[in-house]
This record gives C-alpha cells, sequence and structure tokens, in this order.
C-alpha cells in the first residue's frame, strides 16, 4: 500500500503567528500533526483555559518530540509564557532555532536531547500541557513519555497524545492518566488526557 506523502510544509493555525510557514523536512519518522487536528486540539485547550479563540495565556508547555516545531510553536502563538522544544536530530534542532530566531520567539526554549529525559527533569505538577508526538515506529517510548508527562502536569494540566493506535482506559489509568477527548483522523488517535483524579468529561 502506498504511503500518503507528507506536506513539504505546514502552518501555524492561529495567535500572534497565524498562517506562518514551517518547512517539513524529509526525514523518517517525521509526521507534523494534521491541520485539522491541530485545530480541534487547541479549541480543546482553550476550553479548558476559559479563554476565546484558542488562546493560552501564561501556560507552560513542553513538546516532548518537536519535530517541525508545530505544536509547541502554537501554543508560543497563542499565549504560552514558556514553551520548550526536545528534539533529538541535529538538522531539526537546526531549523527550529531558525524559526525561533525569525519569530522572536522569546517564550520558546530550544533542547537537542531526548524528551522523555526532559520531562523526568521537570518538576513535579509544573506543567499546563505536554505534547506527546513520538515516532509511531518506536512503541517502546509512548509508556515512558506517559509516565513522565502525568508526573510533572499541575492537577489541571492535560497531555497531549498522539499515537498509531486508542489507548484504552485500563492502560491509562495505569500511568495516572484518563482520557478527557478524543479524535481519529486518517492513521492518527489523538487523546486529550487529564490527570485520573480530574475524571473524564
Amino acid at each position: 500500500m502506498k504511503r500518503p506523502s507528507k506536506p513539504s510544509e505546514v502552518r501555524i493555525i492561529g495567535g500572534e503567528w497565524k498562517r506562518t510557514r514551517l518547512a517539513v523536512a524529509d526525514k523518517p519518522g517525521l509526521r507534523p500533526t494534521p491541520d485539522r487536528v491541530r485545530e480541534t486540539l487547541f479549541n480543546w485547550l482553550a476550553s479548558l483555559a476559559g479563554a476565546g479563540g484558542g488562546e493560552l495565556p501564561g501556560w507552560r508547555c513542553v513538546d516532548a518530540f518537536a519535530g517541525t516545531g508545530a505544536l509547541g510553536l502554537e501554543a508560543a502563538s497563542r499565549g504560552a509564557a514558556s514553551v520548550l522544544l526536545c528534539e533529538q536530530d541535529a538538522a531539526l534542532v537546526a531549523q527550529l532555532q531558525a524559526v525561533k530566531t525569525k519569530l522572536e520567539a522569546e517564550a520558546v526554549r530550544i533542547e537537542r536531547g531526548n524528551g522523555v529525559t526532559a520531562l523526568e527533569r521537570a518538576p513535579a505538577g509544573s506543567l499546563d500541557v505536554v505534547f506527546l508526538d513520538p515516532p509511531f515506529d518506536n512503541a517502546a517510548l509512548y509508556e515512558p513519555a506517559l509516565r513522565a508527562a502525568a508526573r510533572s502536569l499541575r492537577a489541571e494540566g492535560s497531555v497531549y497524545l498522539e499515537a498509531p493506535r486508542r489507548w484504552s482506559g485500563e492502560e491509562l489509568a495505569a500511568l495516572g492518566l484518563a482520557e478527557f477527548r478524543y479524535l481519529k483522523a486518517g492513521a492518527v488517535h489523538a487523546h486529550l488526557l487529564r490527570p485520573a483524579a480530574q475524571g473524564t468529561a
């Protein structure tokens, strides 16, 4: 079966840098979140923030597998106070640095390294949202990433998980998380998760 071709660029959908184009490098495993999914995700997050227009005023965020940076930069565009973009690939890190400089994105910090390790370093209960979009072919990353993300969240915080399958309530509960919203778009299973104590909507 022929794989769908990847877009050569994606765009920031809303906020200060709306319509800014982000190049998508031709690299194995790099699979930017589809625009429609990102739009839905940020509407979900805005409803939790109690802000209209998809704004996330003052939020602290980590994009643990940044790639193009589309998720983290979208959050910064919409008013997040602190966004850490973690990426292991040196060329992608350089691309992210170039975008940060072009946008004068003072709230954005870029770190070359392991996103799970960065989350484990974050103070417990310090983050408003964690974006987890690991390579679909690296199943071993998901559980440690979710566990580290759950620990780093504020009580009212959220984890966005993009995966090749839907995670069950039992699997998530074992990691201290619960499904709050869910969307399937093509091969993408998009989950918005919250600490289990918050329950589901």
